[in-house]
């Protein structure tokens, strides 16, 4: 599975937003662009996205910019991948429960739709919230302490 830069940046983008929302105030897009690193124009795209699902509201005029449409305790990493790049788990495009093998590949299946369940897991338990004030979940902690998550397998 791979995270793309679309999902990434708008993950980083709602971080900004929850810091915002926690001072009161909005956030404009060259602000969050410049705190990230991101590409203007590319964020504005996602900006789009995220405010067609739900997840953000602009605001015209002076004091205007970007907010969350809820708390960002309410609002998960998994909400803002989906948003920007549909369902968290493809294989060749399709949904693993959508899919069906026969002969010995069978039980594959399995192991997609045991992937997807712990992608879930991962970005469903985390709020927006927890990742812009670093208090992560315990569940994601605990993984991340074992030294060899950390470790690329040998090629």
């Amino acid at each position: 599975m791979r995270i793309s830069a679309r999902s990434d940046y708008a993950v980083r983008a709602a971080t900004e937003l929850a810091a915002a929302e926690a001072e009161g105030r909005t956030r404009t897009t060259e602000a969050i662009a410049e705190a990230q690193g991101i590409s203007r124009k590319f964020l504005e795209g996602i900006l789009v996205d995220l405010r067609e699902a739900g997840l953000v509201v602009g605001q015209r005029g002076a004091g205007g910019g970007y907010r969350l449409t809820r708390p960002a305790d309410d609002i998960t990493v998994a909400d803002v991948v989906r948003a920007v790049d549909g369902p968290l788990v493809f294989v060749r495009g399709e949904r693993p429960s959508d899919l069906h093998y026969d002969g010995t590949a069978q039980p594959l299946l399995a192991v997609w739709v045991a992937l997807r369940a712990r992608v879930r897991e991962a970005l469903e338990g985390v709020s927006i919230a927890q990742v812009a004030s670093g208090a992560l979940p315990a569940s994601v902690t605990a993984m991340v302490d074992d030294p060899a998550v950390w470790e690329n397998p040998p090629e």
